[in-house]
């Protein structure tokens, strides 16, 4: 028809991918040292990306630059929850595979970096040998499915994480590409993380999936460490008495924007209806198939749920989705985010054991000549056999530790040149960044190798004004992409072009509010220089209590410069 609208150029390679099969196998069989451009959009599906590191970019004899390519692989890792024996196996695959750093994501996965086309599939068997599996760790699907880290044996945790991987597993794609690519040589002959050997059928997603990536999170009002609000889907614990009795259902959260592009934003969940424990899976695929059948197709710049929910509206959104799911929903009940535990350092499970969380600066994982994180790691979970649980603020969690056995941690972390939990400051404590250079395509400017820097900074003025003691998040990214979450954060600092930020101010550490620009364009260096003078005036006009982000929120912009151009 006339009217009928153009499907962007992804959109065609999903129908024509049977699958996501593309011609990946051909392209794995070639010589070429990376994959033909339409398998690259497929390559995400099957939990990779394809990169090159900037940093060792050159030359070639006609001037033009030359690429080393290599692919990026993220495991997908429900709850954070591992075992030590799989922790192992990605410390070994990193070694001896990839460029000897591990990232502990935002998003409680792992992600392994510089692995090269010709040892790709290895690596893939090589994880699915512990159990665990790339598949729709990326992609336009649904992905690693997030929830509270904190090991506590009760059942209002252990219901979260009941919740959690039955939506992992209701939710997984069906298609058998990953086993016939990656797996089918494996000697285990083993199907069961991908599906095996059900028909060619794609029952939620259909044969095209979703427009665009899908988030999901599961949480409790009085510890949002999973920023729920920041997900597609979030399913917001009620409990009453010591019980799950249901779940508060937000829809509609997405950071990622576009600065060019006006028709873009960052946005917040919205509070849309309440479900039952056992209602969880089939309101989640409501919800999916409701983006499924309306989301933008056209764009991928606004293919986010976020972007039709703006559009259409929650009550439109809200009627979809009891349509699809065969009758009305309940209203949210009151309860909602109040509070915020990143779960660091030493607590009771509830069963007679203990969990230590641990700071990991960033979530990269490297051994250097005063700093070997993978060394402890490996020892910890030599000697201890630990549960390990990823945060969703890039740490982790060493669970299930005898109390005798505290103080051998503690003295394996120290011995390897590693600071406790409890030694690290505050500001640095609640910081993040995403990988960013060199190995995102996306970066425009540093995140992860530059934040700890600027925190060296940050903290000696901080310890100057009496305020090193004060909770606040900062978080950095090298893209306005949003990875690390800056936009709801306290601090967030975005990268806008080549060593210059977007400071933005006034969010919130439990998550539940957006902030606003303070100020653009800002080189690497001057960042803790103009955030100074707006520490001091907190310092000196807050109110009983009152939190950096509640602040800066509350006296707005134009104070805040105000003050800072009169010190």
């Amino acid at each position: 028809m006339a009217d009928e609208k153009k499907l962007s150029a992804v959109e065609d390679v999903k129908s024509l991918s049977n699958f996501l099969r593309g011609t990946i196998a051909e392209d794995l069989a070639s010589d070429a040292d990376g994959f033909a451009k339409p398998n690259t959009h497929l390559l995400k599906f099957h939990g990779m990306y394809q990169q090159d590191d900037r940093d060792n970019r050159g030359a070639s004899a006609e001037g033009k630059s030359s690429k080393e390519i290599s692919l990026m692989t993220r495991t997908r890792i429900p709850g954070g929850i591992l075992t030590s024996v799989q922790m192992i196996a990605h410390l070994d695959l990193c070694d001896e595979i990839g460029n000897s750093t591990l990232k502990c994501t935002t998003r409680q996965a792992l992600q392994l970096h510089c692995i090269p086309k010709s040892r790709i599939r290895e690596t893939i068997q090589r994880i699915h040998a512990v159990n665990l599996s790339t598949l729709a760790a990326c992609g336009d699907v649904n992905r690693n499915v997030m929830c509270c880290p904190a090991p506590i044996r009760d059942a209002i945790h252990d219901e979260m994480r009941r919740a959690t991987m039955a939506l992992k597993d209701h939710l997984a794609p069906r298609t058998r590409a990953y086993y016939e690519i990656w797996l089918k040589d494996d000697a285990s002959g083993e199907e069961s993380l991908v599906g095996g050997g059900e028909p060619e059928v794609e029952p939620i997603y259909g044969p095209t999936y979703l427009p665009r990536k899908f988030k999901i999170g599961v949480a409790l009002p009085q510890d949002n460490c999973i920023d729920i609000y920041t997900q597609d889907l979030g399913f917001l614990a009620v409990v009453r008495e010591g019980a799950v009795v249901g779940y508060n259902v937000l829809v509609g959260g997405g950071l990622g924007t576009t600065p060019s592009a006006k028709k873009t934003f960052p946005a917040l969940a919205k509070r849309m209806a309440f479900c039952t424990p056992d209602e969880v899976c089939q309101v989640a695929e409501a919800v999916v198939k409701v983006q499924r059948d309306n989301g933008n197709r056209e764009d991928r710049k606004r293919a986010r749920l976020k972007y039709l929910i703006a559009d259409q509206g929650i009550e439109w959104f809200r009627g979809q989705v009891e349509q699809y799911f065969g009758r009305a929903l309940p209203d949210c009940t009151e309860d909602d985010v109040h509070d915020f535990d990143d779960h660091m350092g030493w607590a009771e499970q509830g069963d007679g054991k203990w969990y230590y969380g641990w700071n990991v600066e960033n979530g990269r994982l490297y051994d250097s000549e005063d700093r070997r994180w993978k060394s402890a790691i490996r020892e910890i979970c030599s000697l201890l056999n630990p549960g390990i649980n990823l945060t969703a603020h890039q740490s982790m969690i060493f669970t299930d530790i005898a109390e005798e056995d505290k103080q051998t941690l503690e003295d394996v972390i120290r011995r390897h040149g590693l600071p406790l939990s409890e030694e690290i400051s505050t500001v640095r404590r609640w910081s993040m960044a995403c990988v960013a250079l060199p190995t995102c395509s996306l970066a425009v400017t540093e995140s992860e190798r530059v934040l700890p820097g600027v925190m060296d900074v940050m903290e000696a003025e901080l310890a100057k004004l009496g305020l090193d003691q004060e909770a606040f998040t900062v978080r950095m990214t090298g893209c306005p992409n949003g990875c690390a979450r800056p936009y709801n954060a306290d601090i967030g600092l975005v990268g806008k072009t080549k060593n210059k930020y977007t400071i933005f101010l006034g969010g919130q550490l439990i998550g539940t509010r957006l902030g606003t620009i303070f100020k653009d364009l800002v080189p690497l260096e001057e960042i803790v220089p103009t955030l100074v003078p707006v520490f001091a005036a907190y310092k000196h006009h807050r109110q009983t209590s009152e939190s950096f982000g509640d602040f800066c929120h509350r006296v707005g912009n134009e104070n805040l410069h105000a003050w800072a151009a009169s010190t």
